[in-house]
Order: C-alpha cells, then structure tokens, then sequence
C-alpha cells in the first residue's frame, strides 16, 4: 500500500487562534475535524502543494509558513504522512470555498475537538510553544521562584522544574509554589516518583529515561488531558515513548554540554534522522539555545529546550 502524502497547515490568526475545518460525511473519517490542507502531487514541492490546497480550500494565499512535524500513520484502508507546516502569514479571508464548516479556536480548546486519530500528535504540536525551559538545579528555593515569575513575564510558555538531587521534600515545597506561579500563564512540568501525580493535578509530569524504560510497558500513567514528556537519548528510548503515548520528548545532547561532559553528541544530522520517524514532538537540547530555533524547526523539531539559554538570571 503505497503512502498517501498530504499536506497539512495549522494556521494561526492574528490572535493567536487556530483554524480548522469539519470533514464532509462522505468524506474518509468523514464528520471529524482536520487541519486544512491535501495531496502532495507527485513531484511537488510541500510548500507549493500546501499553497495551492490552501488557495483552493480556503481562498486564502500564504505568505509565511515553516515546517511543525510529519506523521505517518497506518489506518486500516489506508497509510498517510501528514506533512504539517505552521502558516502565521497569510492574505484573504478564509472561508470554506468547499462548502465545508470553519472554526477559530484557541489551542487550549483544541482537545474538545474530535479529530482523526492520525492528529493527535498535531494537536498536541499546535498546542506547544517552541521554547521548553528547564529551570538550573543548584538554586535556593527563592531564586528559583524568582526566575520562574521572571522567565514567564518573559514569555515562556512551558517549564520544566528541574530535580537534579534525587526526589526530596524541599523539591515538593517548591512545586507548590511553582505550580501557583504559572497556573493560567504557563504549563509546568514537575518531576519524580508517580507517587505524586495525585498531589499536582495541574502539573504535567517529564519522566527520567530510567523512569521512561521501567513504566513504558505498563502505557500511559494518565488521562490524556495532562501532558507526559519524557527526556530521550537514542532510538530505543524514543520507540519506549512512542509505546507509552507520551505528548512530546527531549532529545540530547545535540551539541556538547558543560553540565555532561561524558555524554556523546547526537549531532543535528543524527538528531534530524531520528525524529524523521518519531510521530511526537521533539524539542532538541543540549549545547542548543533560541539562536538554533530555526535550525531545530528544519531538523523536524517542535523547538528548543534549554537551562542557562533560558533562564533570565544566566
């Protein structure tokens, strides 16, 4: 069975709202919601095939777009890679040329959609900034906290408090505040033994690579209303991802740290490799920071993820 390649666009308003659009009944998963977009001829370029799909669907004419993530996907009839790009430039107002419903939602009201389930992991993409900050781990608790507020003020969107010196009381105390700290403005990510989950229903959980090879097989821990990560190093671990339904992952390091010394680089062709058939979103760290954003998003990542890149204090 040959593998249908589609084009497909999360396109992004002024205000930060995202479009979709309802699939004709008639149509395959007919009903559901979809990101806009369709074939890629044969021969043709991604960005030309999602113009034109754009132009014919939408009557909209794209001005800025870059790469978000591929999906491949088997479904019983048919086999797909989503090819998807993010479009936040753009002229015409859109309509349903095709006669097909539209909606402007926020990503955070992206998951009340039903949306085939090849798109899963394009939501959750569309939900993610492209900057993951993953707070120093030598800090007292009040310089911590500080930072957090300092980096949020600053924009970022997602945070990971970081447990460098194994799971002690003095991190809880800290997620605590943390979690008050960016509750509405920004998701946190906690760390530790699951034993917590119940204690922080608002926080996302980023697992150690150790936790990720002892639970994997046993599947998700959660719900999928609350975001898993986990920090990946290599094929293996990254499939053991896929196999528990993590929402994104860390790959390191890309490039050599101070903070591992004795870890070997991945080196952006291999890390560009590896996320090719990893239907996740990958934020790349490691010796990387927002000046490789670019780079990142061509390597078929989500975006960057960083301590001293990100933090306001370094």
């Amino acid at each position: 069975m040959k593998r249908i390649h589609v084009a497909a666009a999360v396109i992004r308003g002024s205000d930060g709202r995202i479009l979709i659009a309802r699939r004709a009944d008639s149509q395959h998963q007919g009903g559901l919601w979809e990101f806009p977009g369709g074939k890629v001829e044969a021969g043709e370029a991604v960005e030309i095939a999602l113009a034109r799909e754009l132009h014919e669907e939408l009557g909209i004419v794209v001005t800025q777009a870059r790469p978000l993530i591929k999906v491949c996907h088997d479904y019983v009839d048919k086999q797909v890679l989503l090819d998807v790009w993010e479009v936040d430039g753009f002229t015409g107002e859109p309509h349903g040329a095709e006669g097909q419903p539209l909606a402007w939602v926020t990503a955070r009201e992206l998951p009340q959609y039903d949306f085939p389930e090849a798109n899963r992991p394009i939501v959750a993409a569309a939900r993610l900034p492209a900057d993951y900050l993953i707070t120093p781990g030598e800090l007292e608790a009040p310089q911590l906290l500080r930072g957090i507020q300092k980096a949020i003020a600053g924009g970022i969107k997602l945070v990971q408090l970081r447990a460098p010196n194994g799971y002690d009381p003095k991190y809880r105390d800290v997620a605590v505040d943390a979690v008050g700290l960016c509750a509405g403005k920004a998701q946190l990510m906690l760390k530790g033994p699951l034993e917590w989950l119940g204690d922080f229903p608002s926080a996302g959980w980023h697992l150690t690579a150790e936790q990720l090879r002892k639970y994997a097989p046993k599947g998700r821990p959660f719900p999928k209303e609350r975001w898993l990560a986990a920090s990946c190093h290599n094929a293996e671990e990254l499939a053991l991802a896929e196999q528990m339904g993590v929402d994104f992952v860390t790959l390191s390091p890309v490039q050599a740290t101070a903070t591992h010394p004795e870890a070997v680089p991945l080196g952006w062709e291999q890390v560009s490799a590896m996320i090719e058939g990893f239907n996740r979103p990958v934020y790349v760290l490691g010796g990387v920071g927002p000046a490789d954003r670019e780079r990142a998003w061509q390597a078929g990542a989500q975006g960057v993820a960083g301590i001293r890149a990100f933090w306001p204090e370094a």
